[in-house]
């Protein structure tokens, strides 16, 4: 246990919100495994036509731990960048030294096993085509562009670069931090309305408002009249916020676009009621040891946990071929699937995230800076 706790632990139990945050991004990936489960086992399942119908229902509530994350990274990169200016080069070579180290050997990976299993291969034949692809991937511009991922999950952090590179700018820009707080909102306000606009009639990034959510967030907290939610309200809004986008309305562009700010208003206010009560039972919820070394190493199991469960069941076909079971199967084998997920992620975490991402930047945090900049560090990558 002590070597765990040496390996896994990064806050050492000093600050009760970067904590339950931690705890955070442990329910937030649970949810993301949830997705690619229910994804990958679904061939595998035959069963009647209610219970597939829930398994959507799953897969669109799984999918809300992506917009926590951006909940998450909004609040603590602009609250580490509106305290203080700081230089974009610098700034960037940390969110670049952040992601990249961890993203190359899975990258690498998926291109060795491309070739190795030529039928799932995304790469395209042509010599031009497939190193245009590539580098397309590597500068992660799946997701924002119409670019099929290599690596599934990987269209998040085109989202994330995305926002990496605009905020400094848009706080410089319009000279953010010398304005009041109550500007600033009505600021970031504004942006997402006009986003929530331009994805009605054209359609678009719409889960962005996550990251708007979050630098609202860090205004709200950062406010000597912060509104401080029970935790009560706070598990009410965290209900509402993972079941906004899986409802069965009618969809169109109006209602999409409103359920995914219903969401974001929700993750707001469930994260307020956790940051602003850090004693509160729903804080020392989030606060439980294993969740949270689940969140620590949040980005390394969100990279490779998806490869694992394809793994797993490609090796099932191989013993069991065209075998179907039913759903008494999906649930016998969720909590083994998760568990067998967390190896080669812990290893990931151990080998390559730990001692090439987050320990340079550990090493160099002062004891005296505050939370939000010493979680900065760590950042809220998935």
């Amino acid at each position: 246990m002590l070597w765990l706790r040496e390996q896994f632990e990064l806050s050492r139990g000093q600050i009760h919100n970067q904590q339950s945050m931690e705890g955070m991004r442990g329910f937030a990936v649970f949810l993301v495994f949830l997705v690619h489960y229910v994804s990958i086992s679904r061939p595998f399942l035959s069963a009647g036509e209610g219970f597939m119908s829930g398994l959507d229902t799953l897969h669109t509530i799984g999918g809300t731990g992506v917009d926590l994350f951006f909940v998450l990274s909004g609040y603590l990169i602009y609250g580490s960048l509106i305290g203080r200016p700081q230089p974009f080069a610098r700034f960037m070579a940390r969110r670049i030294q952040r992601i990249y180290p961890t993203f190359i050997p899975v990258f690498l990976l998926y291109i060795a096993l491309s070739f190795a299993f030529p039928s799932e291969n995304k790469i395209p034949l042509s010599w031009l085509g497939g190193s245009v692809y590539l580098l397309q991937n590597f500068l992660l511009l799946p997701g924002l562009f119409p670019i099929p991922p290599m690596i599934t999950v990987a269209w998040s952090l085109s989202y994330e670069m995305f926002f990496y590179l605009m905020i400094p700018l848009v706080i410089t820009l319009f000279a953010l931090r010398r304005r009041s707080r109550e500007l600033r909102c009505i600021f970031f306000i504004g942006l997402a309305l006009l986003l929530c606009a331009y994805c009605m009639a054209y359609a678009g990034p719409l889960r962005m408002l996550g990251f708007f959510a979050g630098v609202l967030l860090h205004e709200v907290l950062s406010s000597q009249r912060a509104w401080a939610p029970s935790s009560l309200v706070g598990a009410m809004a965290l209900m509402i916020g993972i079941s906004a986008t899986a409802t069965s309305i009618p969809w169109d562009a109006f209602t999409v676009v409103l359920s995914y700010v219903i969401q974001s208003a929700a993750l707001l206010v469930f994260c307020l009621a956790c940051f602003s009560r850090p004693n509160s039972l729903l804080a020392r919820a989030f606060c439980w040891t294993p969740l949270r070394w689940l969140g620590n190493m949040s980005y390394s199991y969100y990279l490779i946990h998806g490869l694992t469960i394809s793994a797993a069941f490609l090796l099932l076909s191989r013993v069991l071929p065209g075998v179907q079971f039913g759903s008494w199967f999906f649930w016998a084998m969720l909590a083994p699937m998760f568990v067998v997920t967390l190896l080669p992620s812990a290893a990931l975490f151990l080998l390559v995230e730990r001692p090439f991402s987050l320990a340079p930047q550990l090493k160099r945090t002062r004891p005296a800076v505050d939370a939000v900049q010493r979680s900065s560090n760590k950042g809220a990558v998935p």
